[in-house]
């Protein structure tokens, strides 16, 4: 049966990749991206590259969370189900700093944006056929604090973007609590792989970036990772593909995930 798959930040890097491996083996593929101009140029190239028409896309800038809902809307108007949901945008080194409301703008990109987006489009998720959910996390992970859940100032980009994967990873985890029917994985898809996040922040990269993208594949549609939820896989720990860890012991903490989730719902309401 053909998958219907949903892939945000998909216009560049690991995403793009993953989104063309999956489209060349025919399955319905949606991209993401911020720019209208060039998600329409890259939905050509994986048509082209790929063989498949099968491709389409959706824009929002994942910093407003307002654009966030409205393209929630449109995946709804457009899409009747949905099979794999890949939530991969994400932001680390940035000239601004600041997202919606005022916070920062890793904790609403790689946190709030795909926990906003996915529970919008829970209904088509739950028509899914065995759905599935990748979130990116990273082996970048450190206790969120009061301070960056109440909008306050993180001291560095580091410590934000650590901040904002260990939500996502904990949110990863309580979801798959509440939602028996998904699979949910939380994903360290590989550190300093070669994509422009990486280059742009290190100046270097360990990996290529088929590393990461070729993982989100294997997670996405391979059987090998069928009705496996509730789980953390780091792609550090293996070569050429990872296993599934443990992650930061918060992820494990049901009073601090229940904390963030009270948290998170204020900030959104």
């Amino acid at each position: 049966m053909s998958k219907t798959i949903l892939i945000t930040g998909s216009t560049d890097g690991i995403g793009k990749l993953a989104a063309t491996k999956l489209a060349k083996d025919g399955y319905q593929v949606y991209i993401h991206g911020r720019n209208k101009e060039k998600l329409q140029t890259v939905i050509q190239q994986i048509k082209a590259a790929s063989g498949n028409q099968n491709i389409d896309g959706f824009i929002a800038d994942f910093s407003d969370l307002d654009a966030v809902s409205k393209m929630a809307d449109d995946i709804k108007s457009k899409m009747s189900k949905i099979d794999v949901l890949i939530n991969n945008a994400g932001i680390f080194k940035t000239s601004m700093t600041k997202g919606y409301k005022g916070f920062d703008i890793r904790l609403v990109v790689n946190y709030l944006a795909p926990y906003v987006l996915t529970n919008a489009i829970l209904p088509l998720l739950l028509k899914g056929d065995k759905t599935r959910i990748v979130n990116l996390s990273s082996a970048a992970q450190s206790h969120v604090t009061d301070a960056a859940m109440a909008g306050m100032d993180i001291r560095n980009a580091s410590e934000a973007y650590a901040q904002s994967k260990l939500a996502l990873t904990m949110w990863s985890f309580n979801f798959a609590k509440q939602h028996n029917t998904i699979s949910v994985i939380a994903v360290n898809p590989g550190s300093l792989l070669n994509t422009r996040m990486a280059n742009e922040a290190y100046g270097q990269h360990w990996s290529p970036a088929t590393k990461g993208s070729d993982i989100l594949y294997d997670l996405a549609v391979s059987k090998e990772y069928i009705d496996i939820t509730g789980e953390y896989f780091d792609n550090d720990k293996g070569n050429p593909k990872g296993n599934f860890a443990k992650a930061h012991p918060d992820a494990y903490d049901t009073e601090l995930i229940s904390k963030l989730i009270r948290k998170t719902e204020d900030i959104i309401n």
